[in-house]
C-alpha cells in the first residue's frame, strides 16, 4: 500500500506542430519556480488540482505565467489548466497588468448558522478595523464546516471559533495563521488503535474467517445507509460495485459543504483509523485496486492527522491497497458523487449525468465504490456487534443510529449520536440542552440548507430517511439549524440561496440562471410568491444534479409555513409552537 499524496519534477518545453512556438511561452523564471516545487513527482493529469494548490500554497496567487508553465509540465492546453484553476474557489488567478491579492486572507464565514450568530457584524467590523491594510483582506465564504463554534473566521488556515475582531486582529498581530492539531484521543494513533483492537476485523476478513457475503449480508440487515445524504442501502450498494467487471476503484467523500454539516470532521478528528479500517473492509469485499479520498480543504490541520495515519498504516502494512488522499479546493457541488470523481480527475467538478457505480461513469472509466465517510466509520462496530445493534436503535418506529450535526439557538451544538426517528424537539431538550436563554424555537432545517425549514408546530416529525417527504424537506447529512423567534426564515431561506447561487457550477441554466434570478426576486421588499413557485419548478425539475433540484427547498417552505412574513415588509410576527 502506497500513500500518494503528490509534490512533483520537469520536462522540456514542447515545440508546436510546424517546428516553432504558438500560444503563451511561460518565463523561464516560473518554469525554474515550477521545478523547485515540484521535484520529482509524477506528470499526471488527475494531479493537476493538487499542483494548483502546491503553486496558490507557495504563491498566495496563481500567475497566468505560473499556470503556462504548469500546463507545459503536465503535456496539457493552457485552456485545460485555466479551466480548472477558474472553477474552484480557493484558487486566485492573477492575470497580466492585475495586481496579486494581499500576502493574508481572513474568510468569514457567511452561511446559515453563522449568519444567526452575526457573522455579518463580525465582517463589518474587522474591514472597519483593517480599512487601508494592504496585507490582509477580509472576504465573505461559504460554511467552512465548523457550524457549532458559530460565528467562525479564518484567519489563512487557522479557524477562529466564536469569533470577534479581537481575537482576529490578535491573531494577525501574532501572525498566528496556521490551523492547530486537534486534540489527541485514545484512539487517535496507529498504534493506540491497534491496542484497543482495531484491525482485527478487517484481519478475519482477510484471513477467510470472514466471508465477504456474510459480511454484506451483516451490514444490509443492519439498515446502514448511505449516510452523505443519499441514504443509499450501503449492502446493495456494493452489491451493485462488486457485480462490475474488474479493475474497480473507489472513492470516499468527505467535501462535507453542506452548510450546517460537520459530523465528518468531528468523527475523523477522533479516530481516524476507524474510518480507515471502515474503508478498507469496503474494499476488500468490493475488490478495489486503489481509493481516493477526497478531503475538504477547509480540514487543514486534519489533512496532516490523516495523512500521518495513513503513512503509519502503510509502514505496517504494505500489502493494503493503496490510498490517495485528495484535496478539494472549495467546491460546494464536489460533495455531488460524480462531480467530485470529475475533481480527482483533474477537471472542474461538473456532475455526471449517471451514477458513478456505472462501468462507463465511474473513476478513469472504471466502475467505482463511492461512499460518504462516516458510513465507513460504523462498518467495524456493526460488523463487530452484529447487525441487531445497529438496527435496534431508533424512536417512533424507526430503527438505527444517526450523527446529527445541532446548530443554531441552542445551548449544545455539536455532534450528537441519536437514535435515528429522534424528533427536533427530543434532540433540541434531550441532546442540545435546550433553546438559549431568551429564545423561543421558531422553526428549524432538518438537513442543511437543501433540506427544507419546518417550522415549531412541526418539531415532532421523526428525523430520518423517508420521513419528512411529506413536508417538502429531507433529512440529509442530518444537519439540524435551530432558530428562534428572534430570526427570520425568509431571511434565512435567502441566506441559502445566496449559497447555491455562490455554489452553482454553472452548467446547467436551470441552476445557474434559477439561483440568481431567485435570489434577485428574494431580495425584492415584496417576494412575488407566484414568480418564485414557477421558477422553483423549473429548477426542480429541470436541473441535472441535486444542487439545482433541492435548491428552491428552503423558498419554497418559507412560503409555505411562515405566511406571516410575507403580510407585512416590516412585520415579523413568530408562528406559535
Amino acid at each position: 500500500m502506497n500513500l500518494i499524496i503528490p509534490i512533483i519534477p520537469a520536462s522540456p518545453q514542447r515545440p508546436a506542430k510546424g517546428g516553432g512556438l504558438r500560444g503563451r511561452q511561460a518565463s523561464n523564471a516560473a518554469r525554474d519556480a515550477l521545478k523547485l516545487l515540484l521535484d520529482d513527482s509524477p506528470r499526471q493529469r488527475d494531479l493537476l488540482i493538487e499542483y494548483l494548490h502546491l503553486i496558490q500554497d507557495a504563491q498566495g496567487h496563481l500567475s497566468v505565467d505560473m499556470l503556462a508553465a504548469l500546463a507545459d509540465e503536465l503535456k496539457l492546453s493552457q485552456a485545460e489548466v485555466h479551466e480548472a484553476a477558474s472553477f474552484y474557489h480557493h484558487f486566485d488567478i492573477v492575470y497580466d497588468g492585475d495586481t496579486a491579492p494581499p500576502a493574508l486572507t481572513v474568510r468569514v464565514c457567511n452561511s446559515l448558522s453563522c449568519a444567526i450568530a452575526g457573522s455579518a457584524d463580525l465582517s463589518a467590523g474587522l474591514r472597519q478595523s483593517l480599512n487601508g491594510s494592504g496585507a490582509v483582506r477580509v472576504i465573505e465564504v461559504p460554511c467552512v464546516g465548523r457550524c457549532a463554534q458559530a460565528p467562525v473566521a479564518v484567519v489563512g488556515q487557522r479557524p477562529v471559533h466564536h469569533a470577534d475582531a479581537p481575537q482576529v486582529l490578535a491573531l494577525l498581530q501574532q501572525g498566528l495563521t496556521q490551523d492547530l492539531p486537534p486534540a489527541p484521543h485514545s484512539e487517535t494513533s496507529y498504534a493506540d488503535y491497534r491496542a484497543a483492537g482495531g484491525y482485527q476485523v478487517l484481519d478475519e476478513l482477510l484471513a477467510g474467517q470472514r466471508s465477504v457475503d456474510e459480511t454484506i449480508k451483516t451490514l444490509s440487515e443492519s439498515g446502514l445507509r448511505g449516510l452523505g445524504g443519499a441514504g443509499f442501502p450501503l449492502g446493495r450498494k456494493w452489491a451493485i460495485v462488486r457485480g462490475q467487471p474488474a479493475p474497480r476503484l473507489m472513492a470516499v467523500n468527505i467535501d462535507e459543504g453542506e452548510p450546517g454539516t460537520f459530523k465528518d470532521r468531528h468523527y475523523l478528528e477522533q479516530q481516524p483509523h476507524r474510518f480507515l479500517e471502515g474503508l478498507l473492509i469496503a474494499a476488500h469485499c468490493v475488490e478495489a485496486a486503489a481509493v481516493y479520498i477526497y478531503l475538504r480543504d477547509e480540514y487543514h490541520a486534519l489533512r496532516q492527522v490523516l495523512a500521518d495515519e495513513i503513512l503509519a498504516l502503510q509502514a505496517a502494512r504494505p500489502e493494503l491497497p493503496d490510498l490517495h488522499l485528495r484535496r478539494g479546493a472549495g467546491a460546494y457541488i464536489c460533495g455531488e458523487e460524480s462531480a467530485m470523481i470529475e475533481s480527482i480527475e483533474g477537471k472542474r467538478g461538473w456532475p455526471r449525468q449517471r451514477p458513478p457505480y456505472v462501468a462507463e461513469s465511474g473513476l478513469f472509466g472504471r466502475p467505482t465504490l463511492e461512499h460518504n465517510m462516516e458510513t465507513l466509520y460504523w462498518v467495524r462496530e456493526i460488523l463487530e456487534r452484529g447487525a441487531g445493534w445497529f438496527s435496534g436503535f431508533g424512536r417512533h418506529g424507526r430503527s438505527g443510529l444517526r450523527s446529527f450535526s445541532l446548530s443554531g439557538r441552542v445551548n449544545k451544538p455539536g455532534v450528537h449520536l441519536a437514535p435515528a426517528g429522534i424528533t427536533a424537539q427530543e434532540l433540541i431538550d434531550e441532546y442540545g440542552g435546550g433553546m438559549q436563554a431568551g429564545h423561543q424555537l421558531y422553526g428549524y432545517f432538518p438537513g442543511g440548507a437543501s433540506g427544507g425549514i419546518l417550522p415549531a408546530r412541526l418539531a415532532q416529525v421523526p428525523l430520518d430517511f423517508d420521513t419528512l417527504q411529506a413536508h417538502d424537506c429531507f433529512i440529509g447529512s442530518a444537519a439540524v439549524i435551530v432558530f428562534s423567534q428572534m430570526d427570520s426564515a425568509r431571511a434565512l431561506a435567502l441566506n441559502a440561496m445566496e449559497f447555491f447561487e455562490h455554489e452553482s457550477c454553472g452548467q446547467c441554466v436551470p441552476c445557474r440562471e434559477g439561483t440568481q434570478r431567485a435570489v434577485e426576486l428574494m431580495r425584492l421588499p415584496e417576494w412575488d410568491q407566484a414568480l418564485l413557485e414557477d421558477l422553483a419548478s423549473v429548477m426542480a425539475d429541470a436541473s441535472i444534479c441535486g444542487l439545482g433540484q433541492a435548491a428552491p427547498n428552503p423558498l419554497r417552505s418559507a412560503m409555505r409555513y411562515f405566511p406571516q412574513e410575507f403580510t407585512s415588509v416590516s412585520t415579523h410576527r413568530p408562528e406559535a409552537s
